[in-house]
């Protein structure tokens, strides 16, 4: 259980530059200075999706552990699943510093790290030396940004981490790699999805086993574009989308002078416009493709909002640098509390249920 030393040492990482706190955060979780925040089993938060049961719905989103150095910490801290990532194939430094800017009023984050990472070699030594641990552990994947041949580099990550990866989710939506965002467009789109499902084919074949993919989009396409988008996720054999990376956007925001910061926008002033764009996507796809809502999660009400929008699992990463790393046990103990009232005997039985408000909200 989390307990006040570690809230203490949660909130005394406010007194340093937001990377520095990032960086000492996974140390401790390295070291174990955070200890595990176990939360009791209950049968009505198991999820399938994918062909994967999760322990419980709600996941840690790629961003925190670039590198894979702290995967089973992570899940020791009341998490159903982890996402290492983005990983590229090559080692890079991402953009200039500073790069991560705290919005505390709005209880926000922007960030324009540009992918920074140890590369594949690195993610690949340290997920070797978990293979015959438990857990859900999914590789995000990524391109670099001088690369050549983007496409390849995704190939590649799937063909580098096919015997480790639980799942794979295949980052096309960052905004802070220039022109990442175009592989969003319907032609560009299409030729991705084609090479890395057919690498995931051959792969699938070699090892025995079919790993899921995932495509993780960006929260700020326009209608036209969430059209192409699911008509591509339909016409292939893609096993899921993730709603969505941060945004661009900078409605409503009370610290303006971090808001004219470049970057990503998350936290908890992305959850309207994540959830509005998650259930425009279910709408669009129908009620069978699997997709994980991302954006604002920051409570047990906030992550019942996601699934009641559409999605069947949830991730979270920025309100944790408000919450504290006890957040993924809070928020599945109050999914639980959530159902004894609603008295239901599965959390997928409240999937869907705003749907149609969450849909028809004008972004």
């Amino acid at each position: 259980m989390i307990g006040p030393f570690a809230g203490l040492a949660s909130r005394s990482l406010f007194l340093l530059d937001p990377e520095t706190a990032h960086g000492l955060s996974v140390a401790a979780l390295k070291t174990g200075l955070v200890p595990a925040c176990r939360v009791q089993a209950d049968r009505r938060l198991v999820q399938t999706v994918a062909g994967i049961d999760f322990p419980n719905p709600v996941g840690l989103a790629a961003g925190y552990d670039k590198n894979a150095e702290v995967p089973d910490a992570i899940l020791r801290l009341g998490f159903g699943f982890a996402e290492i990532g983005t990983v590229t194939p090559k080692p890079q430094t991402g953009n200039d510093k500073p790069r991560i800017f705290r919005l505390v009023e709005d209880r926000g984050v922007i960030n324009r790290l540009g992918f920074n990472n140890e590369g594949h070699e690195a993610a690949f030594a340290r997920l070797s030396a978990r293979r015959s641990a438990p857990g859900i552990v999914g590789v995000n994947i990524g391109a670099n940004k001088d690369s050549a041949d983007r496409v390849a580099d995704y190939v590649a990550g799937i063909r580098k981490f096919y015997g480790l990866a639980t799942y794979f989710t295949v980052n096309i939506s960052s905004p802070n790699t220039p022109g990442l965002r175009d592989l969003q467009a319907r032609d560009s789109l299409k030729a991705l999805l084609d090479a890395v499902l057919a690498a995931r084919a051959e792969e699938a074949l070699r090892h025995g086993r079919s790993v899921p993919v995932f495509l993780k989009i960006a929260p700020d396409l326009t209608e036209e574009g969430l059209d192409d988008i699911a008509a591509e996720a339909i016409s292939h054999p893609l096993d899921g989308l993730i709603v969505s990376n941060t945004t661009l956007a900078r409605d409503g925001l009370k610290d303006q002078a971090q808001a004219r910061e470049a970057g990503g926008l998350s936290g908890a002033p992305l959850l309207r416009r994540a959830t509005a764009v998650l259930a425009k996507v279910r709408r669009r796809v129908g009620p069978e493709l699997p997709i994980i809502g991302v954006g604002g999660v920051g409570s047990a009400g906030d992550a019942l909002e996601k699934i009641r929008a559409g999605a069947d699992l949830v991730q979270l990463y920025s309100c944790m640098v408000y919450e504290g790393p006890g957040l993924a046990a809070t928020i599945v103990r109050g999914l639980s509390a959530l159902l004894d009232r609603e008295k239901v005997s599965s959390i997928r039985e409240l999937r869907d249920g705003r749907l149609d408000y969450w849909a028809d909200t004008k972004l």
